[in-house]
């Protein structure tokens, strides 16, 4: 009733293709679906990548057939930036919130040891937490006193003089507010660094020199979970300090090319893939349209619900990747059968997160136009077939006094 993914087929030979599977609509706020071409052709490759008679899982990282994986990897991903040569792009591990410790041990030797945040959400909250172990932490900025559904305006920013750097997270995935695509004015010196985790490779960055730092987790628009990407400029590259792990030393690990320790190798190969099949789509600018194109229809039909659907959000901050949604107002009962009847009808995790309830929908760049249409049918249906909250409960009538 609600139609699934059509296949999509890579251009393999059909002998090396297996029968596309069932699948469901996937809206995971992370780890997060794969374009089906994609993992297609990671099905092809798996026992005998390109000739070599062993899977990418089983190659040393230090043989030229991997040499050559992780070089077309990182090519592709510069391609996709358009990233200027003196940038430095590192594969690392611990994720995003390894990053948050990274930052900090990476950025002070030399400054004054204080840095800035802006605090949009869980995510920001975080990384001031980890930061806080390093450096004098400067919450510049927070929009903790509307719940996160705004961001606060670029004049109301109070930046310290001298700050090492000044920290901010471009979408926040749990409370579904994205920053604007231009980056944020800092003072002059002042290096401006961004968590660009859940709105990564989902839209063009135009003024990509004006950033000091990029980090993301790869598991939502770039890759499956287990990578995190940085993007460091040249530069910053000795102001590492003394205790940090050499395991995080940006500097070690750019004279290494990302392999100073053995690097998550698959995860970095089935990113290639994905940067690869994004190229053949036309880049960011075509992922950007694709982003807009199936947010617009989701708050589209949340708008047309005469009330039913609301978007905590403020317009001018809604997220193209996370959006958080409620049933009139904060209908937990009906949020919950709506959660359990979309798992039937083969709409899968759009529950939202525990912190802030209701339901939430992450549309990645994996995710089709088909399953937007498919997810905005069944809220229609839902709609009709709910259209007010349920009777309260009767209280229970007390039990009988013990004789």
């Amino acid at each position: 009733r609600y139609p699934r993914e059509a296949p999509l087929r890579p251009n393999l030979p059909p002998h090396e293709m297996a029968a596309a599977p069932h699948r469901v609509h996937n809206f995971s706020a992370g780890p997060a679906s794969l374009p089906l071409e994609v993992l297609q052709q990671a099905q092809a490759e798996f026992l005998d990548w390109h000739g070599t008679g062993m899977s990418v899982m089983e190659m040393s990282h230090r043989s030229k057939a991997y040499e050559s994986i992780i070089a077309k990897t990182q090519q592709d991903l510069r391609a996709l930036l358009n990233l200027p040569a003196n940038y430095k792009v590192l594969f690392l591990q611990g994720g995003a919130y390894g990053a948050f410790a990274s930052i900090p041990m990476n950025l002070l030797k030399g400054s004054s040891g204080k840095a800035d945040y802006i605090v949009t959400g869980t995510w920001s909250q975080t990384a001031v937490k980890e930061a806080k172990k390093y450096c004098q932490v400067n919450v510049a900025a927070t929009a903790e006193a509307t719940k996160f559904t705004t961001i606060p305006e670029r004049s109301t920013w109070n930046l310290t003089p001298g700050a090492a750097y000044v920290h901010f997270t471009s979408n926040e995935t749990i409370h579904g507010v994205e920053f604007p695509m231009e980056a944020p004015e800092v003072p002059e010196g002042t290096v401006l660094v961004c968590d660009m985790s859940s709105d990564f490779l989902s839209r063009p960055i135009p003024d990509i020199n004006k950033y000091g730092v990029i980090y993301a987790g790869a598991q939502k628009n770039a890759g499956p979970a287990g990578l995190a990407i940085v993007i460091v400029r040249e530069d910053l590259l000795g102001r590492t300090i003394d205790t940090c792990p050499q395991i995080w030393n940006w500097a070690d690990q750019a004279k290494n090319d990302s392999m100073l320790n053995t690097p998550p190798t698959y995860t970095i190969y089935m990113c290639g893939l994905y940067f690869a099949w994004m190229l053949r789509q036309g880049g960011l600018a075509a992922m950007q349209a694709n982003a807009r194109a199936r947010a617009t229809l989701l708050y589209d039909c949340i708008a047309q619900s005469n009330g039913y659907y609301t978007v905590p959000v403020a317009p001018a901050c809604r997220s193209l990747m996370n959006i958080p949604y409620r049933i009139l107002g904060t209908c937990a009962e009906l949020e919950d059968k709506f959660v359990k009847e979309a798992e039937k009808a083969g709409l899968t995790t759009l529950k939202g997160h525990r912190s802030v309830g209701g339901l939430r929908a992450s549309f990645y760049n994996a995710c089709t136009m088909e399953s937007v249409q498919a997810l905005v049918a069944f809220m229609r249906d839902f709609q009709a077939k709910n259209p007010t909250a349920p009777e309260p409960k009767p209280a229970a009538a007390p039990a009988p006094a013990a004789h």
